[in-house]
């Protein structure tokens, strides 16, 4: 895993060791404090690391192999969001990591009842973001820290129930305790994002270039030589042959 910088905006990064030169562009986005560095952290790395400096917003690149082929993945780690008087209160890195990304996660604690209660204002705002794109992005809910049962505060159900209502899809996961829920529902959202980009147009080498297309066009920089003019040829040989015959006479 590469971590790029600490984002204060959002810019495209090149992946030259990538050889597809295929990205995949993911953004985290929830309330403080329920675990999205923990889950990206976990999903890039397989490591669980439980504590974190909060609202940081870190870029993180990796390259993975999906169905077979090696992609590059950039997850946008953002600052959470919280409410206040005048609604979401969020800072424009939120904004955007949200037009910047091809997918969305919108994470939640069992543990936070008002980190759940943040889930439908946060998807209008994903879709303000996106209304004047030709389709949507995929975006998932994950609910996170499922193994902390004895302080739970959003039941089980409640999440699919919302995710259905929302039209996305639902995982409940627990970053410090099973990796695999962490990399299941990350490699599906990359599965999906993989078949919906096109392939990457095939680059070609000078020398199949050269044998397999059509003739080069010379560069305006070097002038084409100019055909012989038939005339001026006969007109210079006329006159080298009859010079030719006065030096023979003169002699």
């Amino acid at each position: 895993m590469r971590l790029i910088h600490n984002m204060s905006t959002i810019a495209e990064y090149p992946t030259p060791e990538c050889p597809s030169n295929r990205v995949i562009k993911i953004a985290v986005i929830g309330g403080s404090g329920v675990g999205k560095t923990a889950l990206v952290v976990r999903f890039l790395t397989k490591r669980f690391i439980g504590d974190y400096e909060r609202n940081v917003g870190n870029l993180y690149s990796r390259e993975v192999q999906v169905d077979g082929e090696q992609v590059a993945i950039q997850v946008q780690d953002t600052p959470g969001v919280h409410v206040n008087a005048s609604g979401l209160n969020c800072t424009d890195q939120v904004t955007n990591s949200i037009q910047w990304a091809d997918a969305i996660v919108i994470v939640y604690s069992v543990t936070d009842r008002r980190s759940f209660d943040l889930i439908g204002q946060l998807h209008q705002m994903v879709g303000r973001a996106y209304a004047e794109r030709s389709t949507n992005p995929p975006v998932i809910l994950l609910a996170n820290k499922a193994d902390l049962l004895h302080i739970r505060r959003v039941e089980a159900q409640q999440g699919p129930l919302l995710a259905a209502a929302l039209g996305c899809s639902f995982y409940e996961v627990s970053a410090s305790e099973d990796y695999s829920q962490v990399h299941g529902a990350f490699h599906r959202l990359c599965r999906e994002l993989a078949k919906q980009q096109p392939p990457p147009l095939p680059t070609q080498s000078p020398a199949n270039t050269a044998s397999s297309g059509p003739e080069k066009r010379r560069s305006p920089l070097i002038p084409r030589p100019k055909s012989p003019n038939m005339q001026d040829l006969k007109r210079r040989f006329k006159q080298a042959l009859s010079a030719k015959v006065r030096t023979v006479t003169s002699v």
